[in-house]
């Protein structure tokens, strides 16, 4: 008897009971085939169960695909603004829905790019690490490749970054009509871009530079690479300045076969642009 269950009265509850001892035993051996047939009947169910996933397994397993025999692997490019044979590259590996990241973009780098970028000191190549906790960072890459496609790569990035309240995942679960106003709005030939986005055509390339982050032990964003040394977080000017300058320096006493930063192969450079401004609230590192 369950705690809190009432008890049966006296006499009724006797012979009841009396009554279930003197049962006779044929009553319990008669269900014993009614539950043997149930046990048989799942464990037919679980043969042949086994017996789908193994053919399937099979089948899946030998299945031939046609490839190009002339494919290549892919490899991390990211995107470059400046003269790609500047002293220094710096690499940024960055989430666009990542807040931070946002606010480097439209805090910082106006100034990286006017007084670091232009002047051909360094050079910046943006790599794609899209996290895991954001939404829409994976179609926010696609988009910006997809204006790569029509040179327009850099102007993307800017206003992806300007406008991220807009398009992040606490703001909505379908960002690609904002993507699609954004490429209006920078000229972009919008049916051409729009194809890109739903055939998502550079998402290999993407996972490339996301596979690139993780080779190099970087697992938050936004981080930079600056000579030797691996620097995550959102710093200021003059930190990453500092940094740059350190960089320059050690490179140049070390001789000229010593390169500051190492970088996969070069890709079309883009010319520093400003970014627009936008109003960003800053936010814990991602």
């Amino acid at each position: 008897m369950k705690k809190g269950d009432s008890p049966r009265g006296g006499a009724k509850g006797a012979s009841e009971k009396g009554a279930a001892r003197g049962r006779p035993s044929s009553v319990r051996r008669a269900r014993q085939p009614q539950g043997g047939r149930i046990v048989g009947l799942l464990a037919a169910i679980a043969v042949i169960g086994v017996a789908a996933l193994g053919y399937a397994y099979s089948t899946s397993k030998n299945k031939v695909k046609t490839v190009d025999p002339n494919m290549k692997p892919l490899v991390a490019e990211g995107h470059v603004l400046g003269n790609p044979a500047a002293p220094l590259q710096v690499l940024e590996f960055g989430d666009f829905e990542c807040p931070q990241c946002g606010n480097w973009a439209v805090v910082t780098e106006p100034d990286v790019r006017k007084r670091l970028i232009t002047p051909g000191t360094i050079s910046l190549r943006y790599f794609d690490f899209p996290l895991p906790m954001h939404k829409n960072t994976w179609p926010a890459s696609n988009a910006a490749a997809c204006a790569g496609e029509q040179g327009k790569f850099w102007e993307m990035h800017d206003e992806i970054f300007a406008k991220q309240d807009e398009w992040n995942g606490e703001a909505t679960s379908r960002p690609k009509s904002m993507f699609v106003n954004y490429a209006k709005g920078l000229g972009l030939d919008a049916d051409k871009f729009e194809q890109c986005l739903d055939a998502e055509k550079y998402r290999p390339q993407i996972e490339a530079n996301a596979a690139e982050a993780e080779r190099r032990g970087i697992n938050s964003t936004p981080t930079f690479v600056i000579g030797k040394r691996v620097i995550p977080g959102n710093i200021g000017f003059d930190a990453f300045k500092a940094y740059v300058d350190s960089a320059i320096a050690e490179a140049k006493a070390a001789g000229p076969a010593t390169s500051p930063a190492v970088a996969p192969a070069p890709t079309t450079a883009t010319p520093a642009a400003p970014v627009a401004p936008s109003t960003t609230t800053p936010a814990a590192k991602r």
